[in-house]
């Protein structure tokens, strides 16, 4: 399907859970919305570990500490320790760590998570841009208001340097999507100028953080975002679940440009359980299952009969391959009705 399917041309034949010693999980959209598991994650991921598979959450919040996250899915009935979690706040926090003196003075702009991740790399969290600091972090806080913010501008503007623990400019709330921390970032930007370095994904220092933390061999990200969970990967040089339980829909992934193709897509985490099926070339066009999907007189064309997921594997493959931009996506609407997407 990708460049890392097309190297893989049989699929897997064992099950995700066998064959990758690490499940690198993405959390809001993977494993729960809001404050709800999503169907069969709990379950499905019992069972992979149980099974010998290592577990790992890795979030793009800076906000809470591992061992909130940890309490929160404990609750769910999966047993966490903060151990398994790796957040944003982490990445950068070891990526400032690496800049500047031990001990440094750094003006935190974010939550507790944040502060305690500059304090486990012998780092100094202060609250303003006149406390000499050696750095300025951004990280997502909810409390966030406009004072400290135009303290990072202050720091930005004097040259100190400048870091973001992720730039996602949304995030999935209850009752809507709210402003991420990329949209802070943005406003000390328009103030301020320059741009951070940022740590979270899909940039390659949360990916070094998280096989850090694991000591994962073979890992398996799984997310539910393709700018970030899949070009996560991509630029980790590591494979990848995409399961269709958040944000992103089957036509966004026909459209998807080379860096955002996963190595597998699923409904949901039941995915993590079995092998995935072959997905081969058969003349002109792509067979999955009962499906064969083609290009043909410059339209996406779908034929046969079968589960949705191989009929959207089949497809994905004859638009990738066909046009390796995304340009097929329009043909999106009418092939997706056939599988019900």
């Amino acid at each position: 399907m990708n460049e890392q399917v097309r190297r893989q041309p049989d699929g897997c034949e064992r099950a995700l859970s066998e064959a990758y010693d690490t499940a690198l999980l993405d959390l809001d959209g993977v494993v729960y919305a809001g404050g709800e598991a999503i169907a069969h994650a709990v379950e499905s991921l019992t069972a992979a570990r149980e099974g010998g598979m290592h577990l790992a959450y890795v979030t793009n919040n800076a906000a809470r500490t591992p061992q909130a996250v940890a309490d929160q899915l404990s609750g769910f009935g999966l047993p966490t320790g903060a151990d398994d979690v790796i957040t944003s706040a982490q990445a950068v926090a070891r990526l400032i760590s690496e800049q500047v003196p031990a001990g440094a003075r750094v003006l935190a702009i974010g939550g507790e998570g944040l502060r305690v991740a500059l304090h486990e790399r012998g780092l100094e969290p202060v609250a303003s841009a006149d406390d000499d600091p050696a750095a300025v972090v951004q990280g997502y806080d909810p409390t966030l208001d406009w004072a400290r913010l135009a303290e990072a501008a202050y720091a930005v503007q004097r040259g100190v340097p400048w870091f973001a623990s992720n730039t996602d400019l949304t995030i999935p709330k209850e009752r809507g999507i709210a402003p991420g921390n990329g949209a802070l970032v943005e406003v000390v930007r328009i103030a301020a100028g320059g741009s951070p370095q940022v740590a979270g994904k899909p940039q390659p220092p949360m990916h070094r953080e998280s096989v850090l933390r694991t000591g994962a061999r073979r890992p398996l990200v799984v997310g539910d975002r393709l700018d970030t969970d899949i070009e996560g990967a991509y630029n980790g040089g590591v494979d990848s679940l995409l399961v269709l339980t958040g944000v992103t829909t089957a036509a966004e992934l026909l459209a998807a440009p080379p860096q955002h193709r996963p190595t597998y897509v699923d409904a949901d985490l039941r995915g993590v359980l079995g092998p995935q099926p072959p997905v081969t070339r058969e003349d002109d066009g792509f067979r999955c299952g009962g499906w064969r999907a083609a290009v043909a007189g410059g339209a996406l064309v779908l034929d046969g009969d079968g589960g949705q997921m191989d009929g959207l594997r089949a497809l994905c493959a004859a638009a990738w391959t066909a046009a390796g931009d995304g340009s097929y996506a329009a043909d999106a609407g009418k092939v997706l009705a056939r599988i019900g997407r």
